[in-house]
């Protein structure tokens, strides 16, 4: 994929979407046709059974002009799980292998790789290529629970040994990890969906913390960012709208080079239209702005305000699904082993 391809086109929306419902309405079909965002996230509300959902994918890339859409899901596990029973199984939440990691690090790690090697699997059956997972956010005591089991454990080691085995196993499988939510959600007394954390910790205790995970795995290919503002780094903006925070700490001293993907753009810690916001996101420095609610008139308004991806932005879109289109093992893997490993490792 290039900003400018062969027949002319300045390529894909730096947006990614969702959609209201099961199907794609014939008005989202002319939008996202006309649009063409770089890709789309579903959620709970559209995923019903695996015909159902294999036919919405296909939708959605046909509407975005070719196989190299991004089609992003939050299949974490535990309690943010957007496939689950009857059809899919639900992960183990992160904290559940987290807690084998004091007992047994190597067994840890091993289930952490499994486990999100069993997600790729569940994935590319449905079309799926993304996964916004793992989380790296380390959660500190009074934190609001919005992280709370979704993390990996308490310290920088541990967080980022069992992350890295998650972005390996999802990528032996095919789907590309997301890295999330750099540079740090962890310390954050309130939840960004409903209002802005500010984070006053001194920059030298973060670098220590809360950057660590995300410094260690800054050669993942897509990370997303935080809705908190950090005093140390910009007193006055949330990470997502701030050049400081995205070019200065995510790039420069995290050392983060791949895809920066927004968090949701409707999410209430930012303030002002749907359409700034999403401008402000780009002109900061994210990569591409993220829509999910599929509101069409906030999509309308984010696909006004954003451009095609930029030359540097394509580049690392390509670069991303590089690292998943050469892998060839989907059809070796041996899921039912998989599956019975992993309720080993759990106890189950």
């Amino acid at each position: 994929m290039t900003p400018i391809d062969s027949a002319g086109s300045p390529g894909p929306r730096a947006v990614i979407f969702g959609c209201a419902g099961l199907t794609l309405s014939p008005s989202e079909r002319s939008f996202f046709a006309e649009r063409q965002p770089a890709g789309f996230i579903l959620f709970q509300r559209n995923c019903q059974d695996p015909d159902q959902l294999c036919g919405l994918v296909d939708a959605m890339r046909g509407c975005a002009g070719g196989t190299d859409a991004l089609v992003l899901i939050d299949q974490e596990g535990g309690r943010v799980a957007r496939l689950g029973p009857p059809h899919w199984r639900t992960p183990p939440a992160a904290a559940r292998i987290g807690e084998l990691y004091a007992a047994n690090p190597d067994d840890a790690h091993r289930a952490a790789f499994l486990n999100a090697r069993l997600i790729a699997h569940e994935l590319t059956a449905l079309g799926i290529n993304v996964d916004c997972l793992p989380v790296l956010d380390i959660p500190v005591a009074g934190a609001d629970p919005i992280i709370g089991d979704r993390a990996l454990g308490q310290t920088p080691e541990q967080i980022t040994d069992l992350g890295a085995a998650m972005c390996d196993g999802l990528m032996a499988g095919g789907v590309l990890p997301v890295i999330k939510h750099i540079p740090g959600h962890g310390r954050a007394l309130v939840d960004s969906h409903k209002a802005l954390p500010r984070v006053d910790t001194t920059l030298a205790e973060l670098e220590a913390t809360d950057f660590a995970p995300f410094r260690a795995l800054a050669h993942m290919p897509l990370a997303m960012t935080a809705h908190v503002i950090f005093s140390a780094v910009d007193g006055d903006a949330p990470v997502t709208l701030s050049a400081a925070a995205t070019e200065t700490l995510i790039r420069a001293r995290i050392g983060f080079k791949g895809l920066l993907l927004s968090d949701d753009l409707s999410m209430q810690a930012l303030s002002g239209g749907l359409g700034e916001r999403a401008a402000r996101a780009i002109e900061a420095g994210c990569d591409i702005a993220l829509h999910c609610n599929g509101q069409p008139d906030e999509m309308e308004a984010v696909a006004g305000a954003v451009s095609h991806l930029s030359a540097v932005a394509a580049m690392r879109l390509q670069s991303a699904l590089d690292r998943i289109q050469a892998v060839k093992d989907f059809q070796d893997f041996d899921a039912a082993a998989g599956y019975a490993r992993l309720d080993e490792y759990l106890g189950l």
